[in-house]
Order: structure tokens, then C-alpha cells, then sequence
């Protein structure tokens, strides 16, 4: 891939997958140490049109790129079109106010090469006196890791109460900086006014799979039982509508719950928040997940909507189901990870975010490990080198009935697809075979 002005190649951003001997170890590679922390960092606005409602535009992007050849300038025109509708999902029915407490979302742009994107957004009220706008900082990146870019964005929002001015340095700063390795920190110089040079610390979680999730924002909202049957039916990958009011809680459990998967990637359609002129997203016969605001309930299910699991996040509830959720996943296996999350539920108070995600986590790759672990015994490898999943054999290994019902479903899925064949290229040479 070419490269732009600043040296960033596409190449650079593509998310290979590597798998290795045994479930529970294969995972993206989570972004390797030494990228760019972002590509863009974009300021989004409200702009009075001649109806009188309010549009996004942006109104700065930082860096410029230049001497892009034609397919790049046309990824990139479609990325920054893209930008304001997830900043501002609700932009028609802002009106100028005087007060905001600022939130915190995120969301995702999945590239023509199925790689994505995410888009990190601060939503704020500009410091002033009377009505206003409010605006989003939104950084780009193909790097997840959602805590640290939230202590980016308070450092952008103090920077912004002071002057837009500020921020940019940081920026370049932060942009001329390595992306550290997992466990590892960075550490920012950069310089206020009035308060003098600033030294910023920046640690990358030890767990990079879990660097990017929240699933104490699930268990607060969600009983142990309505998450597992959220989690049911993603495994056998169907249609899920997640529906809450603010675009933090919206996006903050829709990545919780794809993160329930690992080590397996939802690979269908992902939109933690649909903007309002997305709504007939809901009509799609193929597998989606996405978030939507709650306020669009009644167009949502005045939709011609094929079969699909509808959970209010507010109230803690179902609105729509299938109706067979109870019975997707195998009994013994549904209650041991009840248990589990009844015991993370009651402790919630005495673990910290990263210690509820590590036991939330192996929760469901014991689950995981427990049905499918056994793949890697039924590849067989060819002189090549190639190999070839026996996915008969592979489902008849499997002692419990219900436990085969089950993962004859799973099989089929995209998901359980895309990672065997990444399993079957990857074989890695036992020691005296060459």
C-alpha cells in the first residue's frame, strides 16, 4: 500500500488474525506496539440549515492528508462522510442550550476489506456564557483500546475549556508518539498555558482481548439470566437491537457483548450506535447487532423486521425474543456460567473494572474451550502443509447430546468459519518435522 503525507500506510492497519495450538490463546493480533496512536482527530459541529434543523459537519480534521492516490482519497472522502452521522446520531433534534454534562461513546466503520475502525467520541458543551451547541472531539484510530483513549479525551476536553489552540499540540505530540505495548506506558510532554509543561501517562492494559471492554456496564444493567440469553443468541449469530437512550451506555454494552465471543469475532453487520437515518438497518435479513436510541422505539418495530432479540438496557429487560433462548446453550454448561456471574454480580463492589473483565472473560472461553476445544486434534494436515477441518469427526468426538446439538448449530456460523480457516493455515512445525 502507498503511503500518505505522514507516513501511515494502509497496510499498517489491517488486523491479521493468528491463531495458535489451543482455543483460548488465538486472538487478533491486538495492533502491534510502535503504530500510530490515531489518524484523525476531527471536530464535529452543529450547523443551522436553511429548514431550520441542524446537520454535523465537520469543522476541523487534523492531519490534513495529502498526495493520496485515488482509491485512498476515496476511502478516506467515504470515512469523513461517514463521521458525522455516528458523532451526532441524534443531530436533528438538537436545539442550543446552556448546560451538558459531556459524554464518552464510541463506534465502528468497517472498511470494503472487512478491517474497522473505531471512532473514540467526546461529546461536549463549549465553555461560554448563554445558549450553545454542543460539539464532538472524535478520534480515529484502528486501535482498540477504549480506556485509554477516554484519558485522551479528558485531555482534550480540558485543553478545549481553554482554547482550541491547545489541543493541536498535544495531538501531534500524542500522534509522534509509539502505541505502547500491552502493560507498557507512554508517556506525553505537553504544555498549558498558565500551568506550564505537563507530563501525561498513558498504560496500555496487560490483556489486550479486554482492553477495549466494560462488562461491569453490562452486569449493572442486565441479569446474569437475559445475559446469557443475549449471549445465546450471538453464538448462533441472529439478530440483536440493544436499545437505550445515551450513546455511551448504548456503545459500552454492545462491545461487552461482542466481547463475550472471544476468542471468535462477530464477522456481521456492527453498529453500537444507528443514526436515525440507518433505522431500516433492522430490516436486514442477515445476522446484525446495533445499537439504537430509544426514543426511535415505535419506528423500530413498525419496521418489516425478520425474527430478532430486542433488549431494553434501561429497564433491564426483553422487549422481542424468538422464544427459544432458554434452550440454545447446553443446561450443564448454562448454569456452571450462571453461577459464575451471579458470584461476579455479588462481588461487584469488592473487584475492580479490569479484575470483573479477566473473570467475566474465562467464564465464556471455559465455555468455549469446554465445546470446541478439541478442533486443533481435527485438522488434518496435508504434505503441504495445508489442512483440512474434519468437521464430522469433530462434532461425533463430542459425548453429550446436548452438548453436539448445540455445537452442530455453532459449526455453521460465520464465525466458527473464519476461525478454522485461519487454524488451517497456521499450522506451526512440531520440532523433527521440518
Amino acid at each position: 500500500a502507498s503511503e500518505g503525507k505522514d507516513g501511515a500506510s494502509a497496510a499498517e492497519n489491517t488486523l491479521p488474525r493468528v491463531p495458535q495450538g489451543k482455543l483460548g490463546e488465538q486472538s487478533s493480533v491486538f495492533y502491534s506496539a510502535g503504530q500510530f496512536f490515531f489518524e484523525y482527530l476531527v471536530v464535529v459541529s452543529l450547523k443551522k440549515m436553511p429548514g431550520g434543523h441542524y446537520e454535523p459537519k465537520i469543522t476541523y480534521q487534523f492531519p490534513k492528508r495529502e498526495n493520496l492516490l485515488k482509491g485512498q482519497k476515496e476511502e478516506e472522502e467515504r470515512l469523513l462522510q461517514a463521521i458525522p452521522l455516528f458523532c451526532f446520531p441524534d443531530g436533528s433534534n438538537w436545539v442550543p442550550i446552556t448546560e451538558f454534562t459531556s459524554e464518552t461513546f464510541s463506534f465502528v466503520l468497517t472498511n470494503m476489506d472487512g478491517s474497522r475502525k473505531i471512532g473514540y467520541c467526546r461529546r461536549l458543551l463549549p465553555s461560554g456564557r448563554g445558549v450553545r451547541l454542543p460539539e464532538v472531539f472524535c478520534i480515529i484510530s484502528c486501535l482498540g483500546c477504549f480506556g485509554l483513549f477516554s484519558k485522551i479525551l479528558d485531555e482534550v476536553e480540558k485543553r478545549r475549556q481553554i482554547s482550541m489552540a491547545v489541543i493541536y499540540p498535544f495531538m501531534q505530540g500524542l500522534r509522534e508518539s509509539p502505541f505502547p505495548a500491552p502493560g507498557k506506558t507512554v508517556t506525553i510532554k505537553s504544555f498549558i498555558p498558565e500551568s506550564g509543561t505537563e507530563l501525561i501517562e498513558l498504560t496500555r492494559p496487560v490483556d489486550a482481548h479486554l482492553e477495549h471492554v466494560e462488562f461491569q456496564a453490562l452486569l449493572q444493567r442486565l441479569s446474569p439470566h437475559l445475559i446469557l440469553h443475549i449471549f445465546a443468541s450471538a453464538t448462533l449469530e441472529r439478530r440483536l437491537i440493544f436499545l437505550a437512550e445515551e450513546l455511551s451506555v448504548l456503545s459500552q454494552c454492545i462491545h461487552a457483548v461482542a466481547a463475550l465471543l472471544y476468542p471468535f469475532t462477530w464477522a456481521h453487520t456492527y453498529i453500537p450506535v444507528v443514526p436515525e437515518c440507518l433505522l431500516d438497518t433492522v430490516c436486514c435479513p442477515t445476522p446484525f447487532m446495533v445499537g439504537i436510541q430509544m426514543r426511535h422505539l415505535e419506528r423500530v418495530l413498525e419496521q418489516p423486521m425478520e425474527e430478532a432479540l430486542i433488549v431494553d438496557l434501561c429497564d433491564g429487560k426483553i422487549i422481542q425474543a424468538v422464544g427459544d433462548e432458554e434452550e440454545i446453550l447446553p443446561g450443564k454448561l448454562q448454569n456452571e456460567m450462571l453461577i459464575s456471574l451471579n458470584r461476579h454480580n455479588n462481588n461487584n463492589n469488592m473487584h475492580t473494572s479490569e479484575q470483573v473483565n479477566a473473570l467475566v472473560s474465562e467464564a465464556f472461553v471455559h465455555f468455549f474451550v469446554r465445546l470446541v476445544g478439541h478442533y486443533a486434534s481435527h485438522i488434518k494436515w496435508g504434505r503441504s502443509g495445508s489442512g483440512s477441518f474434519q468437521e464430522r469427526a469433530f462434532c461425533k468426538a463430542i459425548a453429550s447430546k446436548s452438548c453436539r446439538r448445540f455445537v452442530k448449530k455453532f459449526v455453521k456460523t460465520n464465525m466458527f468459519s473464519l476461525f478454522i480457516e485461519e487454524a488451517e493455515k497456521s499450522r506451526i512445525p512440531q520440532e523433527g518435522n521440518g
